[in-house]
């Protein structure tokens, strides 16, 4: 059986020359199967949305209906948690959202995952934290620690209190990036399973004899293939959603941190 964890081993497509940043480093500017996979989502979001925008018939056809409710899903999802100023937010959370559900859909179709990488997945979230810390700092300057004063906490239980909700803030982003993480990695190695039992039943089927009992193990084998390549397509919109319902309620704390209080 092949190994179930070679397809998320990064590769170099094309070598070019390294860029050197100061105070950073050598940054290897080498086109990869991640950057690639990651390139093409960002071109199938553009290309989707510039087709389905194209006409802006007043009677939408297909692409301009699925574009529509698309939009429509994440303006809706930022308003009812952020309130009203949810708009101004709806521009990062769309984005996110669909850029994740793009690389997250393209993975079971390519041999490789971006969101399988942790190193993506961290990215997205360390840049959802850092617009969640700006906008809070900028909104409420010193205030910003009631984010780890809960309203209504007796004062005595403060020494406790506060120092869980400062680590629990510390641990957004990390949570962010394991949730995707784990759940594209864990399901892309169940598939890659499920899939060399096929073909190690079905090759041991083809020798006869004694090796045709091995066909049951084949077919139940296939039919779990089937089932966790829908399961996966479900998986690859649940976590774009979550990581999107997130950012928002994340960003929902600094916007509307008075109200809380």
């Amino acid at each position: 059986m092949a190994d179930p964890m070679h397809q998320f081993e990064i590769h170099k497509i094309v070598d070019l020359p390294d860029f050197t940043v100061p105070g950073v480093g050598v940054i290897d500017m080498a086109l990869t199967n991640s950057t690639l996979a990651m390139t093409l989502a960002a071109a199938a979001v553009v290309g989707f949305f510039a087709l389905a925008t194209s006409k802006g018939d007043v009677v939408p056809g297909r692409l301009q209906m699925v574009g529509e409710a698309a939009l429509g899903y994440i303006d809706n999802l930022t308003t009812s948690i952020i309130g009203d100023e949810g708009k101004k937010f709806f521009p990062f959370v769309f984005t996110l959202f669909i850029f994740i559900l793009a690389m997250n859909v393209l993975g079971l179709f390519l041999v490789f995952t971006a969101t399988s990488q942790l190193a993506v997945t961290a990215t997205l979230a360390a840049m959802t934290i850092l617009l969640v810390l700006v906008i809070g700092f900028v909104r409420n300057g010193a205030n910003m620690y009631k984010l780890f004063v809960p309203a209504g906490i007796p004062w005595y239980m403060l020494i406790l209190v506060t120092p869980i909700e400062f680590i629990s803030f510390l641990l957004r982003p990390v949570t962010l990036a394991l949730r995707l993480f784990g759940n594209m990695l864990g399901g892309h190695v169940a598939l890659k399973v499920f899939a060399g039992f096929v073909i190690s039943l079905g090759t041991l089927a083809a020798g006869g004899g004694l090796g045709l009992l091995a066909i049951p193990g084949a077919m139940l084998s296939l039919g779990g293939v089937v089932a966790l390549t829908a399961l996966e397509f479900l998986v690859a919109f649940l976590q774009a959603f979550v990581f999107a319902v997130l950012a928002c309620v994340y960003l929902n704390d600094v916007v509307n941190l008075d109200h809380h209080h």
